[in-house]
């Protein structure tokens, strides 16, 4: 019976995966708010703390950060396998989807009014993660300070490397801040009534560690070997298949900043390198803003023009795995550490520096690409409202928005 529940848990975690995987338009900052949506209020998996955590170590991590924070949102519910089921469902539409644009790219148009009506989708999505996750997470002037101070060192200082120090900072102010009153840490595996720092009663859950922390140190070390071993194999060898996994796990292993940052070194391995052509390395590119899904999904692509289907699965698990092993390696020790008295009041910190910097993608490159003209906006409001005070579905927001887009 147990291992019937086990299964059906990670079919779970794959089809709600799957699903997201189909729906989730707008880039990393608007995955976060599906995820949201999808995985804490509705679904209650995790509570919104311990949401807020995962995103911060996420943040911490090279690789996509929603695509981690999926992971281990998986690996919370159903362990390592939920893990991968939950990085399967996310990630299979969209690299399917651009493997197949490989093949067809020059018979596939998409039109600019849809993607630019999707846009407006992730900004009504994001808008209502904001506000949802700032009620809970910003009560009180010192954490609504933070917030702000997050969101405009986030603007003001664009840098690949801002956020992480960002969130150092945060988690500094907030051991200063906070540390006489920290929420009681919860034990493993309970849930505990609690009253926050606005004098509301919040409950908080604070999951197994699904890794054991030998198995995590395992991980972090496979990760290393990788990175090490895989050039130096590629350099003694002939090997078209190890090269490629080289190129691959070398960007996702060394990006930090999202999926849009990881262009750059995919531009180097594989244009430079003369293996794509530079116009099919931009066709791609823009077809990818219009997918749903994670943009390191891009990889099947690339893939695809260098070795076909075959090439587009080694690019796509090769780019995935390094951001796979580290979640699945940092995990236990931060499931432990998040419940340390003085970690929490670290983290109360950074919860708000999270919202900051949720804040500030939503201006930038959110809103700053999506609302053109006062009709974007009235658009944008009505999602809005649909979404956060009529409790609409996610799917028909996208639906309503794309459609509306076009029409606009």
């Amino acid at each position: 019976m147990a291992r019937n529940g086990q299964r059906h848990s990670r079919f779970e975690v794959f089809r709600i995966a799957l699903k997201l995987g189909c729906l989730s338009f707008g880039g990393p900052s608007a995955h976060l708010g599906y995820f949201h949506q999808e995985y804490v209020k509705r679904r209650k998996w995790l509570d919104e703390r311990t949401y807020a955590e995962l995103i911060a170590l996420c943040q911490f991590l090279p690789g996509p950060a929603s695509s981690q924070a999926g992971i281990g949102i998986g690996m919370y519910r159903a362990g390592l396998a939920g893990g991968l089921m939950a990085w399967l469902g996310f990630t299979l539409p969209s690299a399917l989807l651009m493997a197949a644009f490989a093949f067809v790219r020059n018979a596939v148009q998409i039109g600019e009014g849809w993607i630019h009506g999707l846009k407006i989708v992730a900004l009504a999505i994001v808008a209502h993660a904001v506000l949802d996750m700032g009620r809970k997470l910003v009560a009180g002037p010192a954490r609504a300070g933070i917030a702000v101070l997050a969101s405009g060192a986030v603007l003001l200082v664009p840098s690949v490397l801002t956020q992480a120090a960002v969130i150092v900072a945060c988690g500094i102010l907030g051991w200063i801040a906070f540390r006489r009153e920290a929420p009681q840490p919860t034990e493993p595996g309970r849930t505990s009534a609690g009253t926050d720092h606005a004098g509301s009663t919040s409950v908080n859950t604070a999951p197994l560690a699904p890794v054991s922390r030998s198995a995590g140190i395992g991980f972090l070390i496979l990760f290393f070997i990788l990175l090490l071993a895989l050039p130096a194999a590629a350099a003694m060898t002939d090997d078209e298949n190890i090269r490629m996994a080289d190129r691959f796990y070398r960007s996702g292993a060394l990006v930090f900043g999202g999926g849009h940052v990881v262009l750059p070194l995919l531009e180097r391995e594989t244009v430079a390198a003369g293996l794509v052509d530079r116009d099919d390395f931009l066709v791609g590119y823009g077809a990818a803003q219009a997918l749903p899904g994670p943009l390191f999904a891009f990889a099947a692509y690339l893939g695809a023009l260098m070795a076909g289907w075959k090439g587009a699965l080694l690019a796509t698990v090769a780019i995935f795995l390094p951001g796979f092993l580290l979640v699945a390696g940092t995990l236990p020790f931060w499931d432990a550490l998040r419940r340390h008295a003085g970690m929490r009041a670290a983290l109360a910190g950074i919860n708000a520096g999270v919202v900051g910097i949720l804040l500030a993608a939503l201006y930038t490159p959110i809103w700053t690409s999506a609302v053109r003209r006062p009709a974007d906006f009235a658009l944008a409001s009505v999602l809005f409202v649909l979404l956060a005070f009529r409790k609409a579905p996610p799917w028909a927001i996208v639906l309503l928005g794309a459609g509306a887009g076009f029409l606009l």
